[in-house]
C-alpha cells in the first residue's frame, strides 16, 4: 500500500464513453474466457483422439455436475463484485475492502464443503444422470479428483470479480490467461504423453485452478482490496453480500439444472448423443465468450454508476450491451455455418453426434441471441438491487422453458431435444430484457428502488486501514 491515500477515489466507469467501457471490459473478459474454454475444448479433442466414446461421454456427464459447482462459485463472485462496485462508486473504499475480506472467508469455507460432498456422492449423482459402465467410472474418478479443489476456482473467480469492480480489466484477463497457459501445457503431457486420459485432465484442472487462485489473490492484495477480516463485522458483511449472492447462486443453478434434464434426455439416445451434446457444450463457451463475458463485465459498470447516482449511464450500458450481443451472435453464426464440416471432422463426430453439431451450426445457434439477452438482463437485475428477478427468469427458463419443450422434442429424437432447449430461451430471454428496461426506466435518484439497491453501512471505524490509490488502478478501460 502507498503512503499517500486518496480521500475519495474517482470510480473508473463513472466518466468516459459507456460503449468503450463495455467493449473493453467485455473484450478483455472474453479473451480470458475464450482461452479457458479453448483449453477445455482441447481437452475434449485430446480425449476424442484416444478413440474411446466412453471417455467422451464421461466428459459430458462430469461436466453437468461441475457446472453446478461453478454456478455456486459464479453466484458468490457476483455478490462480492456487485457490492464492492457500489461501494467504490459511492467512494466508500474502506468499507468495500472490509466487505470483500469478510466474504472471502465465506466463499472458501462454503465451496470446500460443497466440493467434499460432491466427491463423496459423485457415483450416485452420475447414476441419476444416466451414466453407466466405463463412462460412469471415468466421470466418477474425474469428479473425485477435481471437486475437493472447488475453493480454488471460487477464490479465482472472487478475485477476478474484485479486479473488475475497480476497473482492472487487463489484470483480471492476464490472471485467467496465465491459468489457461498452465492447463494448455499440462493437458497434452498428462492426457496423451503419460496416457492418463481423463485422470490427466482432472489433475491438470486442479493445478490450473490453484495457479489462478494464487495469482489472483496476489493481484487483489496489491490493489488493496483484501486484508484480514474484522471479526466483529463478518456476519454483517456476509449478510450484506448474501442479499445479492444467494439469489445469484439460485439464478446460476438454474442453468446446470436444465442441463441435467437435457443430458438425461440425450442419454436415452445413446453415447453418441451424449458425445454430440458434450462437443456443443464445449464449442459454445468459446464461440460466445464475448456474450458470456458481458454478464460479469457490465455489472461493475452499472453498479459503479448506480452508486454515483448517474442513472442515465446505467441505461446506456444496458442498450450498448444488447447491441453487442446481437452483433456477436450474428458473426459467430456465420463462422460456424461456414466451418461446420471441419468442426465435425476435428472432433471425430459420427452419426448422431455429427447430426447434432450440424443442427446447431445451421439453426439452433440463433437462439443464443435470446440467451445473451437473458444474461445481460440478469447482470442488470443483480447489480441494480433486483437479484430475485434474475432468479425468477433463469428458473423459469430452466423449468417451464426447458422441461415441456424438451419433453415434446424427445418424440422427434435427439435433434428435437436440442430444438426444444432453444425454444424456451426465446420466450424467457425476451421477457427478461423487457423487464430489465422497465427496472432501469423506473430508477430515479432518491427513490425507494435506488435506495434499496445501495448498501447502508455504518461509517468505517477509526483505525481501519488502507485506501485504494488511483495510480495503482489499471486504467485500461
Amino acid at each position: 500500500m502507498g503512503a499517500a491515500p486518496a480521500t475519495r477515489p474517482k470510480a473508473t466507469f463513472c466518466t468516459g464513453s459507456i460503449v468503450r467501457h463495455v467493449v473493453v471490459m467485455a473484450g478483455t473478459g472474453a479473451i480470458g474466457l475464450m482461452t479457458v474454454f479453448t483449453v477445455d475444448l482441447l481437452n475434449l479433442f485430446y480425449i476424442a483422439w484416444l478413440g474411446n466414446p466412453a471417455l467422451t461421454a464421461a466428459i459430458g456427464f462430469s461436466g453437468v455436475v461441475s457446472y453446478v459447482q461453478i454456478a455456486v462459485s459464479i453466484g458468490l463472485s457476483i455478490g462480492i463484485g456487485a457490492i464492492s462496485g457500489r461501494l467504490i462508486g459511492a467512494g466508500r473504499i474502506e468499507q468495500a475492502r472490509r466487505v470483500a475480506s469478510s466474504f472471502g472467508i465465506v466463499i472458501m469455507a462454503s465451496c470446500l464443503l460443497i466440493g467434499l460432498v460432491t466427491a463423496w456422492l459423485a457415483a450416485p449423482l452420475l447414476a441419476m444422470l444416466g451414466a453407466k459402465g466405463d463412462a460412469a467410472r471415468q466421470a466418477t474418478l474425474f469428479l473425485e479428483i477435481v471437486s475437493p479443489g472447488l475453493p480454488l476456482i471460487a477464490a479465482g473467480m472472487g478475485c477476478s470479480a474484485l479486479l473488475r469492480a475497480i476497473g482492472a480489466a487487463r489484470i483480471s484477463m492476464n490472471v485467467t490467461l496465465l491459468g489457461a497457459m498452465v492447463s494448455a501445457i499440462m493437458d497434452p503431457l498428462l492426457i496423451v504423453g503419460l496416457g492418463l486420459g481423463l485422470e490427466g485432465a482432472a489433475i491438470s484442472t486442479v493445478f490450473s485452478r490453484a495457479f489462478v487462485a494464487l495469482v489472483g489473490f496476489r493481484c487483489v492484495r496489491r490493489h488493496g482490496l483484501l486484508a484480514w477480516p474484522v471479526r466483529t463485522h463478518v456476519l454483517a458483511d456476509t449478510k450484506l453480500v448474501g442479499e445479492v449472492a444467494m439469489p445469484a447462486i439460485l439464478t446460476n443453478l438454474a442453468t446446470p439444472v436444465s442441463s441435467i434434464f437435457v443430458t438425461h434426455a440425450m442419454a436415452g439416445f445413446g453415447l453418441a448423443a451424449i458425445a454430440g451434446q458434450a462437443t456443443i457444450e464445449r464449442i459454445v463457451p468459446v464461440a460466445f465468450a464475448f456474450v458470456f463475458a458481458l454478464t460479469g463485465s457490465v455489472g461493475p459498470i452499472m453498479s459503479q454508476n448506480l452508486g454515483a447516482g448517474q442513472l442515465g449511464r446505467v441505461r446506456a450500458t444496458l442498450v450498448a450491451s444488447l447491441w453487442l450481443v446481437a452483433g456477436c451472435v450474428a458473426i459467430t453464426w456465420c463462422i460456424l455455418f461456414l466451418t461446420q464440416d471441419m468442426v465435425v471432422r476435428v472432433f471425430s463426430a459420427q452419426g448422431t453426434a455429427a447430426m447434432l453439431i450440424h443442427l446447431f451450426c445451421n439453426w439452433t445457434i440463433a437462439g443464443y441471441v435470446f440467451i445473451g439477452m437473458l444474461f445481460v438482463a440478469n447482470a442488470a437485475f443483480n447489480n441494480l438491487g433486483f437479484p430475485l428477478y434474475s432468479t425468477l427468469f433463469n428458473w423459469g427458463r430452466a423449468t417451464l422453458g426447458t422441461v415441456p419443450f424438451v419433453w415434446l422434442g424427445m418424440k422427434f429424437g435427439p435433434g428435437g431435444v436440442q430444438v426444444g432447449q432453444v425454444l424456451g430461451s426465446i420466450l424467457f430471454g425476451s421477457c427478461a430484457v423487457m423487464t430489465a428496461f422497465t427496472v432501469v426506466r423506473r430508477l430515479h435518484p432518491g427513490d425507494h428502488a435506488t435506495a434499496h439497491a445501495m448498501p447502508v453501512l455504518p461509517p468505517p471505524q477509526t483505525g481501519e486501514a488502507g485506501m485504494i490509490e488511483l495510480d495503482e488502478l489499471d486504467h485500461s478501460t
